[in-house]
């Protein structure tokens, strides 16, 4: 990852990140403001929190995805979402507690959320309460099953592809702030 104070450069996207970007920085003063985590005392400086922006993401492979899966986080249908665990690498997985920044199709930040639970399980054993909370489509397990199959089978690295006993990472998300339309919105 590379950051930037160029006000110019390219909003952050799925694709590259960028920690240092001004419109995620402009972001981050905000949330953190609107959601109260600037109401501790900093008898010993600042905190982490005033320092440093929680990771940005989108949903999907697409922008076109990015913004159909926001638009159900910000109307509060999906509360939840998937990833294969092999995504992470040597990162660690996201735990409760855990703050990120949304971002839309075009790589810009709409919401500040956080992470209530996490739980790795096989793709076979995906409940009907996960597909639900996922929100998308008819919200029925077997609408879930079809589209993250075809799209972990896709969106494998070299080598990978799907299977159904591979690991999931299910994560819970809670909307702690949103950027709202109108001036400073998008």
């Amino acid at each position: 990852m590379t950051g930037t104070d160029d006000p110019e450069a390219p909003p952050p996207s799925a694709e590259g990140f960028v920690p240092d970007h001004p419109e995620v920085r402009a972001f981050w003063e905000r949330a953190r403001v609107h959601a109260r985590f600037n109401v501790a005392p900093t008898y010993f400086g600042p905190t982490t929190l005033e320092v440093v922006p929680p990771p940005a993401w989108s949903f999907g492979s697409t922008p076109e995805q990015a913004d159909a899966l926001l638009a159900l986080v910000l109307d509060g249908t999906k509360t939840a979402t998937a990833s294969a665990a092999e995504e992470y690498g040597e990162e660690p997985l996201p735990r409760p507690g855990q703050l990120g920044i949304l971002l839309d199709g075009r790589g810009r930040p709409r919401a500040l959320v956080e992470t209530t639970a996490v739980e790795v399980v096989a793709f076979d054993r995906v409940d009907a309460e996960h597909a639900r909370l996922e929100g998308e489509g008819d919200r029925s397990l077997a609408h879930w099953r079809e589209v993250h199959e075809r799209f972990f089978a896709e969106t494998a690295g070299p080598g990978r592809g799907f299977e159904p006993s591979m690991p999931v990472v299910l994560e819970r998300l809670r909307v702690v702030w949103a950027e709202p339309d109108g001036p400073g919105g998008r």
